[in-house]
């Protein structure tokens, strides 16, 4: 069994980690808080995908990647196929956005969490597991079962009090408190996988291992980070705006700009009103009777 290390880098790697697991969490659960509060199917949705987005490819697979740039074995090369990496997001963002989906609408209910948590728990590890599956070393990869069945656990109890925080917890401070436990979780849960795993070198293997190096991936995790970041705040405030000029419904707010309801005034129009409106109306005139004489 070859020798390997997790923490490379000492305590950069956690930290990091870590504070994108928090970064994610506590976008995603500002999204759901959001997405509780939309009046429309399709809104509600929108802030559930953004939710998704932040927890699902920010607070899990970005921590993993994080986590993963730690990773070193001294008497191999470690490589990363790019396929099976893009496979591990998508994994991670269905997984989070189904369960989301399935508990942001109709009533809440602990089995409907439950379930959804399960659900996306398997996700969860299926994005960990797929990413470990394109890491290539000049060997094999074997797992503790025990170990595995440990994070099994984790995976699915993290995703289930994740989900049901975003149904239940309001305000800034309890959002923080919530992306707190959320990132301990994740953080938890992928490092219970990797002591699961050991590696068993080939001397028979050719030294050459193709993929991508593990610096390497801080390019697109970088580019990852900040598109995420970009894009979930854009999209939050279309959302927001959107909805600050609407009543929830798609029609447009009484007493907002012409431009932004979609009323368009002419001058003269504003004009007529404003006389209408200020022009006292005629007094009728008594009709004197003529006398005679």
């Amino acid at each position: 069994m070859a020798e390997v290390h997790h923490f490379t880098y000492g305590v950069f790697n956690p930290i990091a980690a870590f504070l994108l697991a928090f970064l994610g969490s506590f976008f995603g659960l500002l999204s759901t808080a959001r997405a509780r509060d939309a009046r429309t199917r399709g809104r509600r949705n929108r802030w559930l995908l953004i939710g998704a987005f932040a927890i699902g490819g920010g607070a899990i697979w970005l921590m993993h990647f994080a986590a993963m740039l730690g990773f070193e074995v001294p008497a191999s090369p470690v490589r990363f196929d790019v396929p099976m990496t893009v496979a591990s997001l998508a994994f991670a963002v269905f997984a989070v956005g189904a369960g989301l989906l399935m508990v942001g609408h109709g009533r809440r209910s602990l089995p409907r969490v439950v379930t959804a948590g399960v659900l996306t728990g398997g996700g969860v590890l299926a994005m960990h597991y797929t990413g470990m599956l394109g890491m290539h070393v000049s060997g094999e990869m074997r797992y503790d079962l025990t170990l595995v069945a440990a994070s099994a656990i984790i995976a699915v109890v993290a995703s289930t009090v994740a989900l049901w925080f975003t149904v239940s917890v309001r305000g800034w401070l309890p959002i923080s408190g919530a992306a707190v436990i959320m990132a301990i979780a994740v953080c938890g849960m992928h490092y219970t996988g990797m002591a699961a795993m050991s590696v068993h070198l080939d001397p028979g293997a050719p030294t050459g291992v193709t993929g991508l190096r593990p610096l390497t991936m801080i390019v697109p995790i970088t580019l990852i980070t900040a598109a995420s970041i970009v894009g979930v705040a854009l999209s939050a405030l279309q959302a927001m705006t959107e909805e600050e000029f609407t009543d929830g419904a798609g029609t447009p707010r009484r007493g907002v700009h012409a431009e932004t309801s979609g009323v368009s005034w002419s001058l003269k129009q504003a004009t007529a009103a404003q006389t209408a409106v200020r022009r006292p109306s005629p007094r009728p005139v008594p009709m004197r009777t003529p006398t005679n004489g």
